[in-house]
């Protein structure tokens, strides 16, 4: 970290800042030019908040040589990390995982009934929606820990991991006890107390990026989570909120080149909120494959007409296996396999 000081600074001042910020552990390089005076940060400077430093009159500029995150970093942490969900492997540059089920849990036949047409159709993960949030208070609300119950038979029957998302730390139990990848939606992101709670837990995590989030930001909801003691972070880009009304959101390929540059976590992409539209998640689903997605998290519904919750984005079993089939096609070409 770089701060410039305005050349007139009052040394006593300097001073005082140099101390402060030497009671923080951190190492302070001293330099005085012809126009400025710049104090050169050394050490974990996470911890510094810039504002604090801004408070000082006498600061003109605060800048950050190396990105705030440190253990999401691909900097400290050059190799992909791999995560392990009950045995089945997301990230690295082989396999890339494909998650598929329904947006809600309807019914325990319905759970069934989806999770063997996945399976057959390809899948490695079952996801399904147990709690649901919902703009509106009055649209299905999921069906809590019978959802949940219902997903673990579905995982008895198909040999499936589950995937279902926490909103709440009230049910950190039970989501440790019975669910394999806990995901964490775009509405929690930020929601801090939840993600240092997600940080103690020994289940992988799912964090979807928020609906208006920077990349950056994103990155930090990441980093709650491994600095509480959880290094095992999947990261979901599933559309940001724009000025586009044609689609649901506004899905950013571009941020899978971004995450793999600057982080060493797996990303996945999440077509079916990305786009809300059943006849688009196939293309999208592929422009992320071939652009070096580690996954696939697609929502599947046999009666999607008839569907709880986003009927519309939703494909029918024998086009989420067609789609399967194209993708592995096009992972074969960039050297990976479905």
């Amino acid at each position: 970290m770089i701060v410039t000081l305005r050349k007139q600074s009052d040394k006593q001042d300097v001073e005082r800042l140099i101390q402060q910020l030497t009671l923080k552990g951190i190492e302070v390089n001293y330099s005085e030019g012809e126009t400025h005076i710049v104090l050169g940060l050394v050490g974990d400077t996470t911890g510094v908040d810039i504002t604090w430093i801004r408070s000082f009159q006498f600061v003109q500029d605060v800048t950050r040589v190396a990105a705030p995150y440190k253990k999401a970093n691909r900097q400290f942490h050059p190799e992909d990390t791999i995560v392990d969900v009950a045995g089945v492997k997301i990230g690295g540059q082989e396999k890339i995982a494909i998650i598929g089920g329904p947006c809600a849990v309807e019914s325990k036949e319905q759970v069934l009934r989806i999770a063997k047409e996945v399976k057959e159709a390809g899948a490695t993960l079952l996801r399904g929606g147990a709690y649901k949030p919902r703009t509106s208070p009055y649209a299905f609300q999921g069906l809590e820990t019978k959802g949940i119950e219902y997903l673990c038979e579905a995982r008895k029957e198909t040999g499936l991991p589950v995937v279902s998302e926490l909103m709440s730390i009230d049910k950190v139990e039970e989501f440790e006890k019975h669910v394999d990848l806990v995901q964490i939606g775009a509405r929690n992101m930020q929601n801090f107390d939840l993600l240092k709670a997600a940080g103690k837990m020994s289940k992988p995590i799912l964090l979807k990026r928020g609906l208006s989030s920077t990349i950056e930001e994103w990155i930090m909801s990441a980093e709650y989570i491994m600095a509480h003691g959880n290094p095992n972070v999947i990261l979901c880009e599933r559309g940001i909120r724009t000025f586009e009304k044609y689609t649901r959101n506004t899905l950013d390929l571009s941020v899978i080149a971004i995450i793999k540059k600057k982080t060493h976590l797996p990303i996945i992409i999440d077509p079916s909120h990305a786009t809300g539209d059943w006849s688009l998640v196939e293309s999208v689903s592929l422009a992320a494959v071939a652009a070096g997605a580690d996954g696939l998290m697609v929502e599947v519904h046999d009666q999607p007409e008839c569907a709880l919750c986003d009927g519309s984005q939703s494909l029918k079993p024998k086009k989420f296996k067609e789609m399967i089939e194209k993708a592995s096609q096009i992972a074969k070409v960039i050297g990976r396999e479905l």
